[in-house]
């Protein structure tokens, strides 16, 4: 029988097909196969409702769609028994309906084969076309929740664990559900999983999770993968973090490195903290004072500075997306970054500050913070934003459809956004700025796929009865700022471990859910809980970081420990990043950078927003971000051959060197020993002294005679001063300077 004669053959018994499934008659004993409890998970294992196939956005896959993971069934279940007249199914002849025989590959499908015919999900398939197609009815147990077993477990390197994953449902009824459960590990460098679930750990220890997922349920099994290396003489804890980490390390066998020396300690934290280089005269003082605390005084000093304000002031406007673009954005830019900055040298509550920041009315020249409003003006843009920078929760898929990974469904989604629609704005006399007020009214938006209200609701509370003259804004701060709240502290403290140590305990810093926990849960949990303790004190947080030995281990890793990469038994040297590179240049060879409308010598930390970037080469090719993103993987922290290419031969960069007033003329210039000037060099660029070798090459190198294009040797001052123009080259390219480590 041709494809085309089942196709017409199909549609004439459609409606037979229909009356079976509605009657709810079985081809054989026992309960009916339900589309929604038994082909849904099918399809999702099979792959067909998948983003790249049929539920690719729009109209699907070759005009077959289905919802993405199945968490639609009842749309489902129109489009393949209902849509197109029936052709898809085939009750007369099962195993010829065009969903099989596409499955199956029997007929061509671009998808390959998805059910091998000797597979029970292809015969459960054809079951349910036999015996009408139904749906399910109502009174039929409803999925509540999975398990996956073991929970935990510890798996040396190179071993397996089959997982099993169990379904419960609402007639306290269970089912093994393993064979049709989804499967993938956090970190796919340290284990791998295949479709049944079997668990594979490969060759890099710590903790990694697996993400169980089975129609719309997700669990987490978590495995501990240890070196089992010994581990003894470790670093004396200096607070909490030590404790947690160096327990963590002796339950995996990986042994820390050793804490890092004085001068490797304040270029780390002067650069982390204040995003800038020591100055020569920080540097002697340190490393020549007797102090046993002085690591202590030196976080202190860092943290009362104006560097601090300006450098975190540079973090924060970046994601809070300070970004110009027209000329009439710069009152609004300007006066926003400097809301942020005066806020962070005042070390005002970080919950104050958000609070601060949602609920902002007025203009932007009384209330700088009602600036954020200026660039993100729709509700579900400032919804999304809200939740990904200060809950570390990405809600952007739940628009949409439930999301894959998370327990969140597009009522979270709208019901979030309802605490923005009350915002309003009106133009005021100054070109570009707006008025932002709370209009009255009730506080409620339209899913816009059902078309129905959605009203006020915190994330994973009830929904908000709002009175229409309260600002919906205020009550999601108030959920926001509470000290139980299980978002808000946990979301900063990760991010800001990131900012010290390169990576977050939940990685990245901005997807916190049940499906990708921390590497150290117990360490997130007491930052958290340390952090709201301290009232929100942001400096409480840096100071608890860097005053850890943990920070302060060496980034040379021992012969355990080198594969490590998320158990931070070294520090994790990362390159600096653009502004602060910029600034290291001009600090070691005596230059400025001079920026349109800002007074000159201002540091590149310091800059008040995107629109620098255009007229900076040096920013641009190091990845300084356009402010476009809240997620700070914008900006660029890899290194590039174009980033070496500009180091090297960039006319920026050769003007620093060759500049007049610069350090190579007042080195050439000076009359101290050859000796002293290299060390003071050294001391800039590395906080270090040279070790006798290094001071040898370079003393060599400065007084090289040097001739000109016909071979004629040059004055000494001017040789001399080439010597030390190429020196400060030579320093600016090694991965000692350029690199935090």
């Amino acid at each position: 029988m041709s494809i085309q004669m089942r196709r017409a053959l199909s549609t004439a018994v459609c409606g037979v097909a229909f009356l079976w499934a509605s009657a709810g008659q079985a081809a054989e004993p026992g309960s009916p196969v339900s589309f929604v409890n038994d082909i849904s998970p099918i399809l999702t294992k099979a792959g067909c409702n998948s983003g790249s196939c049929h539920a690719k956005a729009g109209s699907g896959q070759r005009g077959f769609k289905l919802s993405l993971l199945g968490f639609e069934p009842q749309e489902d279940y129109e489009h393949i028994v209902k849509e197109g007249r029936g052709r898809r199914v085939f009750p007369a002849a099962p195993e010829e309906s065009l969903l099989v025989l596409k499955a199956a590959n029997t007929v061509p499908h671009g998808g390959g084969m998805r059910l091998d015919p000797q597979s029970e999900g292809y015969r459960q398939l054809v079951r349910w076309i036999a015996e009408g197609m139904a749906f399910g009815k109502d009174s039929d147990p409803k999925l509540t929740s999975i398990d996956v077993e073991p929970k935990r477990m510890t798996l040396p390197v190179h071993s397996s664990q089959q997982l099993k994953v169990t379904a419960h449902y609402s007639d306290n009824s269970t089912r093994d559900v393993t064979p049709l459960a989804l499967y993938e590990p956090n970190d796919k460098s340290m284990a791998e999983t295949d479709e049944a679930g079997l668990v594979r750990t490969l060759d890099i220890p710590g903790n990694v999770a697996v993400m169980v997922r089975y129609q719309g349920k997700v669990s987490v099994s978590s495995a501990s993968i240890p070196l089992g290396a010994t581990v003894e003489n470790l670093p004396p804890s200096k607070n909490f973090i030590d404790d947690l980490i160096f327990a963590n390390l002796k339950r995996i066998g990986v042994p820390p490195s050793p804490v890092c020396d004085d001068s490797t300690f304040l270029r780390r934290v002067s650069l982390d903290i204040a995003g800038r280089l020591p100055t020569l005269e920080e540097t002697k003082a340190f490393l020549a004072s007797p102090s046993p605390d002085k690591r202590d005084q030196a976080i202190e000093s860092l943290l009362s500075s104006s560097d601090y304000a300006d450098f975190f002031a540079n973090k924060w406007t970046a994601i809070l997306k300070n970004k110009r673009d027209e000329a009439s954005d710069i009152t609004a830019n300007f006066a926003f970054h400097s809301w942020v900055r005066d806020s962070l040298l005042a070390n005002k509550p970080y919950d104050e500050m958000v609070r601060q920041l949602l609920a902002a009315t007025g203009t932007i020249v009384d209330n700088p913070a009602v600036a954020w409003y200026k660039r993100v003006k729709e509700p579900n843009q400032q919804m999304e934003d809200v939740a990904q920078l200060f809950l570390g929760v990405r809600m952007q898929c739940a628009q949409c459809h439930h999301h894959p990974f998370e327990r969140w469904s597009q009522w979270d989604y709208y019901s979030l956004t309802a605490f923005f629609t009350q915002v309003g704005r009106k133009p005021t006399s100054t070109a570009g700025e707006d008025l932002i007020f709370h209009k009255r009214g009730i506080a409620q938006t339209e899913n816009k796929k059902t078309r129905l209200p959605v009203k006020p609701a915190a994330l994973g509370t009830p929904t908000l009865e709002i009175p229409p003259d309260d600002d919906p804004r205020l009550r999601l701060a108030d959920w926001m700022s509470d000290k139980t709240n299980p978002f808000l502290a946990k979301s900063l403290v990760n991010r800001y471990w990131k900012h010290f140590f390169k990576r977050g305990l939940i990685e990245p810093e901005d997807d916190i859910r049940d499906t990708n926990p921390p590497t150290n849960p117990e360490l997130l949990d007491a930052l958290a809980r340390d952090f709201t303790e301290h009232n929100f004190d942001l400096k409480s947080v840096i100071r608890v970081i860097t005053q850890s030995h943990t920070y302060q281990l060496s980034a040379m890793p021992n012969e355990h420990n080198a594969v490590d990469r998320q158990n931070f038994s070294h520090y994790y040297p990362r390159r600096m990043q653009a502004e602060v590179l910029l600034d290291a240049v001009n600090q070691l060879t005596g230059a400025s950078s001079d920026f349109g409308d800002l007074p000159p010598g201002t540091r590149a930390i310091s800059l008040p927003d995107n629109s620098y970037n255009r007229s900076s080469p040096f920013l641009k090719v190091f990845g300084r971000p356009e402010s476009s993103s809240v997620c700070e993987c914008e900006r660029v922290q890899a290194s590039s051959l174009a980033q070496s290419l500009h180091l090297m031969n960039a006319a920026d960069v050769k003007a620093k060197l060759t500049m007049g007033n610069g350090v190579a003329e007042s080195l050439t210039k000076s009359e101290l020993p050859e000796p002293e000037k290299l060390q003071q060099l050294y001391l800039t660029a590395f906080s270090r002294a040279p070790t006798a070798e290094e001071l040898q090459v370079a003393g060599d190198s400065v007084l090289k005679v040097r001739t000109n294009a016909q071979g004629q040797p040059l004055d000494p001052q001017q040789s001399k001063r080439m010597g030390y123009e190429d020196l400060l080259w030579a320093l600016i390219n090694t991965k000692e300077f350029l690199f935090n480590h």
